[in-house]
């Protein structure tokens, strides 16, 4: 026999609303653990690449540098790479472009730029998700919630059976809906957070990779940060 109380009982005898908020509900869950475990094992594979990046420069020369980072196409510094070899080639050659105006330091400044904005807008994708799930869910299971007391109520005050047995069950029943908003809001809100930091440090390796190939492209050498000041030091074998 089907029981009286509990999660089955409330979908049974709930209406299209109740359940319409409990399918809205479950969408949204399914939706921001898609997006956790999708954009985590992304984070898990740049955060590798990024270690890759640091021996880059303990290289001989640049294509023994590339060699280091692995042929994944989305691999961002491996792209940066490229893209800043080829913008030193393009500019080094002569056109009529107007971007060709430009001195090296620029072009290269916002051909890394670009790389760099690009790769954000990547590892942002899919946050907007998590920061909608985090902020609505807990107000659709609120909506939830009430719509099934209004109910409960009413089917009481028709019965005319007022007993705490008789209101505690469907009352009861109706604040599940709050809590499946919490449980949903919640893991999206902490994988919101956990992303957001994991995306700053890749980021933050990503932006100095950038500002020692600028150097590089321009000057032949990489920038040393140490001690206060920065260095310039060549890409050489045991650099």
């Amino acid at each position: 026999m089907e029981s009286q109380f509990g999660i089955a009982h409330v979908w049974a005898q709930g209406d299209f609303v109740m359940r319409s908020v409990a399918i809205l509900l479950l969408i949204m869950s399914v939706a921001s653990w898609a997006v956790i475990i999708i954009k985590t094992l992304a984070l898990v594979k740049y955060k590798k690449q990024a270690r890759q990046a640091k021996d880059f420069w303990h290289s001989e020369d640049f294509s023994a540098g590339l060699s280091k980072l692995d042929t994944d196409p989305s691999n961002p510094f491996r792209y940066m790479a490229l893209e800043g070899r080829e913008a030193q080639s393009h500019h080094r050659k002569t056109s009529a472009h107007l971007h060709d105006a430009l001195d090296i330091s620029d072009w290269m400044t916002r051909s890394l730029r670009y790389c760099v904005d690009e790769f954000t807008a990547r590892l942002q994708a899919g946050l907007a998700i998590l920061a909608s799930v985090g902020s609505t869910a807990p107000f659709v299971g609120l909506f939830g919630t009430v719509w099934g007391i209004y109910h409960a109520l009413v089917a009481i005050g028709t019965s005319g059976q007022a007993s705490i047995d008789k209101v505690a069950g469907p009352i009861g029943e109706a604040l599940i809906m709050t809590a499946f908003g919490l449980a949903v809001a919640i893991p999206a809100v902490l994988g919101y957070n956990a992303l957001v930091r994991g995306n700053k440090n890749v980021l933050n390796g990503l932006n100095t990779f950038a500002h020692d190939l600028h150097a590089y492209f321009v000057t032949g050498a990489r920038v040393d940060s140490g001690q206060g000041h920065h260095n310039v030091s060549p890409i050489k074998k045991g650099a």
